[in-house]
């Protein structure tokens, strides 16, 4: 990974690599890539030493679009268990990074908010894995933030018909 790789970093979303920077923490010298998000105008620096452990990865091909539109029109996964048990197993399924599970939670959370209203902390998931999902798009795609999510919600709405 090099300067202006587009990239994804999972539970933050998709960015640029702007630089490399070192820094001294604990009076240990490290690199650090800097990652520019565009939504919200962001700044994460993650250690050059660790991105395959961290889930750093490339923009997927424009082809995996299709697969993630297909995903936005399947049925939501049925609802188990307890807020506490659901709030943590999607959480675990943002973190690994993988663009459909990020498009399948933010399916089945819009849709069930759309029958009956979400938690607060569930909402929180659904606002991460939607950001995480329209700022890889934005890539992806080459598109604007403003046009991945209309057609997001043009997808979710297809399901909800």
């Amino acid at each position: 990974m090099q300067i202006g790789d587009k990239v994804f970093y999972p539970m933050h979303g998709a960015g640029v690599i702007s630089g490399v920077e070192t820094c001294e923490v604990l009076g240990e010298k490290k690199e650090y890539f800097v990652l520019t998000l565009p939504l919200g105008s962001m700044k994460v620096m993650i250690p050059t030493d660790n991105v395959e452990n961290l889930g750093l990865r490339d923009i997927i091909p424009k082809e995996i679009v299709e697969e993630i539109q297909t995903v936005l029109q399947d049925k939501p996964e049925r609802v188990m268990g307890s807020w506490n048990k659901r709030f943590h197993a999607i959480l675990e399924r943002m973190k690994k990074g993988d663009i459909l599970d990020v498009a399948a939670v933010t399916r089945n959370l819009a849709l069930q908010d759309r029958r009956r209203k979400i938690s607060s902390g569930e909402r929180r998931l659904m606002d991460i894995a939607r950001q995480m999902l329209v700022s890889e798009l934005v890539y992806a795609c080459d598109k604007t933030p403003e046009e991945v999510e209309q057609w997001i919600d043009d997808q979710l709405d297809r399901k909800s018909a």
